[in-house]
């Protein structure tokens, strides 16, 4: 994140509410900025890694009372102001005290995933005024969160391939390429050939009151949002996402580049149903699930490689987080 945009930031929102500004320093950081604020509203500047380490942190807190925003490229915003959305959330009429955490999300990623899906414009100049307008209307959202362990999400947490591509693909930033939803089909073309596992399905996924499915190669839980953008364009697992509707998953029994070619396909095209086909399963508008795995596994959750694991159970968390938007 560029000091321009942090600057923008601070003269558009000066006068609305009060800001402290915090740089991240390291990975992790971001998180416990957010964990220790003490404000009313985050304001995260950066992409969705960052976002998700503010989520992480707010939902931290014991008492919903706010907390300082956060840059996880740069800078964080610590906003001491009152929460402009009255006494009660516009949705619910929950007493303010008792209200779920409040964020604001300015992007400044690659991908910028979440933000795009709360309808904020992908540029940051154009999101910081609507930021503001939002703020000074106090319209604010309440939306639901995915929980894998103890790590919330924002829109997808993956095993298997989907993982092990973000995996590489924090590599190549990390070397100086720039990240982008290309980068990462690219990536996970070459990856399908000369990485990962396209013999040995380790994956198993368990729901109550159902039989286990197992012989899976990868599965993406979503929470009920686009998996990702191509040019602009929303690659949707499910019609219609809500982030108030439960988790979904699209899991494959089948890696090839002709499997994953046609599901692409179908989640950038067909906007009526969600992706069907010989090796590929959906589930929909799940409150919990679990994926076990035969072997330690990669994890990601947001984009953000978390390592290799062998089970996690998967939550949906119901009027989590309020956002501006």
């Amino acid at each position: 994140m560029t000091g321009t945009v942090i600057d923008l930031t601070i003269r558009s929102l000066a006068g609305l509410v009060d800001l402290d500004v915090e740089r991240t320093k390291y990975r992790g950081h971001a998180r416990e900025l957010a964990a220790s604020a003490a404000g009313d509203l985050v304001i995260v500047l950066g992409g969705d890694g960052s976002i998700n380490e503010v989520v992480n942190g707010v939902m931290s807190q014991q008492a919903w009372a706010g907390g300082p925003g956060v840059d996880g490229e740069g800078g964080a915003d610590r906003e001491g102001g009152a929460d402009r959305g009255g006494g009660a959330d516009g949705e619910g009429g929950v007493p303010a005290q008792r209200q779920p955490p409040l964020i604001a999300v300015i992007p400044g990623g690659g991908g910028n995933v979440f933000a795009r899906a709360l309808g904020l414009p992908p540029d940051a100049a154009h999101a910081i005024r609507k930021v503001r307008e939002i703020i000074e209307a106090g319209r604010y959202r309440t939306i639901g969160l995915g929980l894998a362990g103890d790590r919330y999400f924002t829109f997808n947490a993956g095993l298997g391939l989907d993982a092990e591509v973000v995996y590489e693909v924090e590599r190549l930033r990390a070397s100086g390429r720039q990240e982008s939803t290309s980068l990462f089909l690219r990536t996970m073309v070459r990856h399908l050939y000369r990485g990962t596992d396209r013999k040995t399905p380790a994956l198993t996924l368990e729901r109550d009151g159902q039989p286990a499915v197992t012989d899976l190669f990868l599965t993406i839980v979503t929470n009920r949002s686009p998996w990702t953008y191509y040019r602009g364009r929303a690659v949707l697992p499910v019609p219609h996402p809500d982030f108030n509707s439960g988790l979904d998953l699209l899991a494959l029994r089948r890696v090839s580049l002709a499997t994953i070619y046609d599901v692409v396909l179908q989640m950038l095209l067909i906007r009526s149903r969600p992706p069907r086909g010989r090796h590929v399963m959906t589930v929909h508008g799940q409150e919990s699930l679990t994926v076990r795995s035969a072997r330690p596994i990669a994890f990601q959750v947001d984009g953000e490689y978390l390592g290799e694991i062998e089970a996690v159970k998967f939550q949906f968390i119901p009027h989590a987080l309020r956002v501006v938007a």
